[in-house]
């Protein structure tokens, strides 16, 4: 597997100081949170999409993904969330990133079924453009589908290979699935795996990794069991908690304690 990090961990680093550490710590790739307040976002020039490129490939690290902020069961009209969508999965091709990051984002007073419905339609529709693109969209097991049992009613319907599934081990945790369930529900989609650690469901402060009780060593595991061989990307959600520990310091021992999971997973 390869090992990537989230720039969430490290909110408004230059993207010259964020690949000095992928290159110094061993790390593969980068994730790069794609939003206003980053040097990494839609309204970027196509000379500015250029130099970005350029500075990933002369350092050797590979643009994983741009998380973006979309909600693709959120209410409201299709044309503003797909004109979103539509953004980062430009900025995507022009960077290079297989991946873009979408959250589901449904109303939770709204019926399960109209939402799921809603999401599935504007991703099949999205879809078009992301295989023209050559990126993929993946929803991420996040808030109001937080597991894969419910990540996969929206992604079953659409039934388009340039639509997948990210897998965030925590919200799966926090929705009480287990990993050989979350693995089995979202396998035939899988994008990627986001890994981070907290102290508890209601401490979710981010920690080094193996500080915490996410079961990481289960889901390194299962992926392991079934020959999958992806990206593991830590999302040390730093820009949220100010108090946490800044990531630089952590990235090294974060490398060793993946690859120590997946020696003894192997």
């Amino acid at each position: 597997m390869k090992l990537a990090f989230s720039t969430l961990g490290v909110p408004g680093l230059p993207v010259p100081e964020v690949l000095a550490l992928a290159t110094a710590h061993g790390y593969h790739g980068v994730e790069l949170r794609a939003h206003p307040e980053e040097p990494v976002h839609p309204g970027l020039s196509p000379a500015e999409r250029a130099d970005t490129a350029a500075l990933f490939k002369t350092a050797g690290v590979e643009v994983l993904g741009l998380a973006g902020y979309t909600r693709v069961a959120a209410p409201g009209d299709d044309a503003p969330v797909l004109a979103e969508l539509r953004d980062l999965l430009h900025l995507a091709h022009d960077l290079g990133a297989p991946f873009v990051r979408v959250f589901p984002g449904a109303d939770p007073d709204r019926p399960r079924e109209e939402s799921d419905a809603l999401a599935a339609r504007r991703l099949g529709t999205a879809a078009e453009d992301a295989a023209a693109l050559g990126v993929r969209i993946l929803l991420e097991t996040h808030d109001s589908h937080r597991t894969g049992a419910a990540a996969i009613r929206i992604l079953g319907p659409v039934g388009h290979r340039q639509v997948g599934a990210l897998w965030d081990v925590m919200h799966t945790w926090l929705g009480g699935e287990q990993p050989s369930d979350t693995y089995a529900a979202l396998a035939p989609h899988l994008g990627y795996v986001q890994v981070k650690d907290i102290a508890s469901a209601d401490d979710t402060v981010p920690l080094p990794l193996g500080a915490g009780v996410l079961p990481l060593t289960e889901c390194v595991d299962v992926l392991l069991r079934h020959g999958w061989d992806g990206w593991l990307c830590w999302e040390y959600e730093k820009r949220w908690y100010e108090s946490a520990a800044p990531l630089p310091g952590l990235l090294g021992a974060g490398r060793e304690h993946l690859l120590r999971l997946l020696g003894e997973a192997a």
